[in-house]
């Protein structure tokens, strides 16, 4: 298939709902939780699945505080800071994990928090 018909099957689906910010924002922390999640199921023998995991929530939370530091953001004041310092968290807290010093259970909790947070909020697109 080319990239002319690619295109065409990816604009033919109208059946396909659209999606909110908020809605894409709960997708890529489902996503990256879930990884999370299955990796911890799997203890030691998981541990490269779990740094994987770990990476993407580091690029994830990377860039969110990244958005929030931005001057134009428009979220409240406390919440851009509430955001950047788990930011922080999760890039310190990672770092145990990875060094076998602490689980990613908390790092789990803090993303399905958000999770049900944009899910309150309108992030069911």
């Amino acid at each position: 298939m080319n990239a002319a018909n690619l295109a065409k099957t990816a604009y033919s689906a109208p059946d396909q709902p659209t999606r909110t910010l908020r809605g894409t924002e709960y997708e890529v922390f489902a996503r990256v939780t879930h990884r999370l999640k299955a990796a911890q199921a799997l203890g030691d023998a998981g541990f490269a699945s779990l740094a994987r995991a770990i990476y993407d929530n580091r690029r994830l939370w990377t860039l969110l505080a990244a958005d929030v530091a931005d001057p134009g953001n428009q979220l409240p004041a406390p919440l851009r800071a509430q955001i950047f310092y788990l930011a922080e968290f999760t890039n310190l807290h990672s770092s145990k994990v990875l060094a076998g010093t602490a689980t990613s259970e908390v790092l789990i909790d803090i993303n399905t928090s958000i999770m049900k947070g944009l899910r309150q909020n309108g992030g069911e697109s």
